[in-house]
């Protein structure tokens, strides 16, 4: 499963550089930059650069430093826990999962590593309620925390019971 988890990694990073690479271009950026083109009611097409974590959270753009190093480093402990663990997998279903979350969280590092903070893009809202800007690769990453949610949730089956009066102590 470590071939396929990998595979699937590699895939949602390309994707997400891919889609990354398009939208710099699109806007005529060759880094963060702030633009919005409005698509519908309720979506908007954007620029953005997040420097912090998920959703924007700890985005300080005057102390780029701090964050890029602390969620860097977090990120790479991240992958490694996740590729040791995929090691061990014997799902296909759960090696797609870890797959999704390595891909995206080294889609959102090679930006912190290229362009000093994350391109997001994507921005939906309904009325006067707005979802923080998003990529690919975060779409990866939560797509791949549902998966191994309904994983651990539904699709576990229970652990085979001993037969007869065995010793199970030992």
């Amino acid at each position: 499963m470590l071939a396929l988890g990998l595979a699937v990694a590699a895939f949602a990073a390309l994707l997400d550089q891919i889609s990354k690479m398009a939208v710099l271009n699109y806007f005529g950026e060759s880094g963060c930059g702030n633009h919005l083109v409005p698509v519908t009611g309720f979506f908007d097409f954007v620029l953005t650069c997040n420097r912090g974590i998920s959703f924007g959270f700890f985005n300080q753009p005057g102390q780029p430093a701090l964050g890029f190093w602390i969620f860097s480093v977090f990120a790479a402990v991240v992958v490694l826990v996740l590729v040791v663990w995929l090691y061990r997998v014997r799902s296909v279903f759960l090696a797609v999962a870890i797959g999704l979350i390595i891909g995206g969280a080294i889609g959102n590092v090679v930006d912190r590593l290229r362009l000093g903070g994350v391109i997001d893009f994507l921005y939906f809202h309904v009325g006067a309620w707005y979802w923080p800007a998003f990529n690919l690769a975060d779409s990866a990453i939560c797509l791949g925390v549902a998966a191994m949610l309904l994983d651990g949730l539904l699709l576990r089956r229970a652990a085979p019971q001993a037969k007869g009066r065995e010793d199970l102590s030992r």
